[in-house]
């Protein structure tokens, strides 16, 4: 009896995961069930969405809208009072700043007459319209989109990628295609690495040695990175900012060489292991010297707060030793 079961089993998990292989997911759904027929992508095919609202979902819907057509290179003209081809429903809008384990879960339905998404949150819905775009593909009779159930969650709530800016500076533009490669997939988290020994890549305005003298030039303004995290939020990806310390720091100290641990200069083609930051000499953190040095760059905390950490402006944490309620950059 045992054996019996467990045969059906694997015939049943087998014939799961044959179905899924057989369409083009990336990452595989966590429920798929294959129906008869498929749904033909037309110029009439239109979009309607209903429940929750909010601009990031209007934005995406617009977007998945002109991918569909690129893909296709079909010119979509809906007919007035013509009944939409996909219907999209979610409960609650998703969080203005994202959070690790917000649901992201959605249901797509597909049948020969008509699409149906629905998702707990609006951010869920953006996870479906990528599952809607991977499974249209080119038939004898044209474009379209097989018949099928989908009920998919994440199995990670961290599904990310690292980009290194620091020792390969790499252009805004180049890193928004990024971003739209990981939304594709569901990846939801960006590890930006913006400092090392090789260059020091954000706006600082209180001390602008930290780009004028340690990054060759090739830096993000802040207005770049604000609108780099507004893109990468709009398609549900956090963005992780990381600035190395103490070890890996020699581009801080191009400029600033007072500040550091040794006797610099320094230059980006340095190499060694010497202490440039060197956090078991007192002097590299004490503010009693007649040169304060590291309270300079991270104050003492002015909240009630005992944080360690600071924020960008998605919320999310950086690496640094001090946090202070009033921004330092």
């Amino acid at each position: 009896m045992r054996m019996f079961i467990l045969s059906v089993a694997v015939t049943l998990f087998s014939s799961a995961a044959m179905a899924q292989s057989q369409l083009p997911l990336m990452p595989m759904a966590a429920s798929l069930r294959q129906g008869a027929g498929q749904l033909p992508i037309t110029p009439s095919f239109s979009v309607a969405v209903s429940g929750a609202r909010d601009a990031s979902l209007d934005e995406e819907v617009q977007r998945f809208q002109a991918q569909l057509s690129r893909q296709t290179g079909i010119p979509f003209r809906s007919k007035p009072g013509a009944p939409a081809t996909l219907q999209i429903h979610a409960d609650h809008g998703r969080e203005a700043i994202q959070k690790l384990g917000e649901d992201e879960s959605y249901e797509l339905t597909v049948t020969d007459s008509g699409a149906k998404l629905t998702a707990p949150t609006t951010l869920g819905v953006l996870r479906g319209l990528q599952t809607f775009l991977q499974l249209v593909e080119i038939t004898p009779a044209g474009f379209a989109a097989p018949a099928v159930t989908i009920k998919d969650s994440p199995r990670f709530p961290w599904r990310g990628t690292l980009i290194d800016v620091s020792r390969h500076f790499i252009p805004i533009d180049v890193l928004k295609r990024n971003l739209d490669g990981m939304a594709f997939v569901k990846l939801n988290v960006l590890h930006w690495h913006l400092s090392d020994d090789q260059g020091f890549r954000v706006e600082s305005k209180v001390f602008p040695k930290l780009t004028g003298a340690g990054s060759d030039g090739l830096f993000y303004t802040q207005e770049e990175i604000r609108d780099f995290i507004t893109y990468a939020h709009d398609r549900g990806i956090r963005v992780i900012p990381e600035f190395d310390i103490p070890g890996h720091s020699r581009s801080w100290f191009l400029g600033y060489p007072e500040l550091s641990s040794g006797s610099g200069p320094y230059t980006l083609e340095g190499g060694g292991i010497d202490p440039i930051m060197d956090p078991t000499q007192e002097s590299t953190s004490s503010s009693k010297n007649s040169s304060p040095k590291w309270p300079n760059f991270f104050p003492t905390p002015t909240s009630t707060s005992a944080a360690t950490r600071s924020t960008a402006s998605n919320g999310m944490p950086i690496r640094k030793f001090r946090a202070s309620s009033t921004p330092t950059t």
